[in-house]
């Protein structure tokens, strides 16, 4: 009654299928309160098997619109297989607008593999990687920046030991027909949903879809034709739902993050004031931007340079930030 996860879905049942999964935890006005995640499962016969989710942080919406969409526009004649949508998978973090859960503090991306005798945000990771993903042949999570960054367009995949499993995921990334793309690299016990997705033997992919905490024509757009695009080159539709175009998918270029020295932090309260636009190419040394102190005004601003050079990947949208901030990161473009 008081722990675990709870669900009544039949994960085989042919047709469209609207429910919960319910996670008890009691609080303040109501001891007997259960955290409601919707979920939607769609299946018609034999075929791949496909999970859609977004809302992992709650304040990114291109995919939570997209997919709630989505539900709504899916016949379940017209796919083959099985597809199965998380439109809010951190839903206490959806409906607080917040990045995590205001219930426990727990960021859904970073719980991975969970506990099932944890606090709401673990047990559903553990759910998610021990019972969700492993019936699905490939998942895609979707997110953005978030209220707090502006992030580059830009398609994901963890690394996969297995080569098959490797090249395959580098081939649905591309399919996304987005600018850019990333090869993750964080290890066999990444907390993320994409590293969950590898353990539970599924092919994960991942990417940011927009950012500031808003939907734009241009990132929903972005995000509808890459939801499009997957479940077209799976096979689970033969043609797309979301979008009524038929606009080819374009090359994607690779980007590698891995140093910290790619990024550039604050290290005490201020206020930033960037030198250049997401997506510029910069030099190491080049001006980022200046750092203000509006608390000692007598004092001139501080110019920060960048460390590396590469693409302007994602910017603090927040002007006001403390000590440990994310103030701008820069990417390499590699081949591959």
């Amino acid at each position: 009654m008081h722990t675990g996860l709870v669900h009544t879905l039949d994960f085989d049942r042919e047709g469209k299928t609207l429910g919960y999964l319910s996670i008890p935890f009691s609080v303040d006005r109501s001891p007997y309160f259960q955290v409601k995640v919707p979920i939607c499962t769609i299946r018609n016969g034999k075929g791949p098997s496909l999970l859609l989710m977004a809302g992992n942080h709650g304040d990114e919406y291109e995919g939570e619109l997209s997919l709630a969409k989505l539900i709504r526009r899916l016949d379940p004649a017209a796919i083959s297989g099985r597809i199965t949508i998380l439109p809010m998978a951190n839903a206490p973090a959806v409906m607080a607008a917040k990045r995590c859960s205001p219930l426990d503090g727990g960021n859904l991306n970073r719980a991975f593999p969970g506990d099932p005798s944890g606090t709401p945000t673990s047990r559903l990771a553990h759910f998610l990687e021990t019972e969700l993903f492993p019936r699905h042949d490939v998942v895609f999570d979707i997110h953005s920046g978030g209220t707090s960054m502006e992030h580059l367009p830009t398609a994901l995949v963890e690394r996969n030991a297995d080569a098959e499993r490797h090249r395959r995921g580098v081939e649905l990334m591309r399919a996304l027909g987005m600018p850019f793309g990333f090869i993750a690299d964080n290890g066999q016990a990444s907390p993320t949903s994409m590293g969950a997705a590898r353990r539970a033997g599924a092919i994960g992919v991942s990417g940011e879809f927009g950012g500031g905490g808003t939907a734009t024509v241009d990132s929903m757009t972005l995000t509808a034709r890459a939801l499009d695009r997957l479940m077209v080159v799976l096979g689970v539709v033969a043609a797309p739902v979301l979008t009524s175009d038929a606009e080819p998918a374009k090359p994607t270029r690779l980007l590698s993050l891995s140093r910290h020295s790619q990024g550039i932090y604050s290290t005490r309260r201020g206020w930033f004031e960037p030198a250049v636009r997401l997506g510029d190419r910069v030099s190491a040394g080049q001006l980022a931007g200046w750092y203000h102190d509006l608390e000692r005004l007598e004092l001139a601003e501080e110019a920060l340079h960048f460390s590396e050079s590469g693409i302007v990947l994602s910017r603090r949208l927040h002007t006001m930030c403390e000590a440990g901030d994310c103030l701008m990161q820069v990417a390499e473009p590699v081949e591959g």
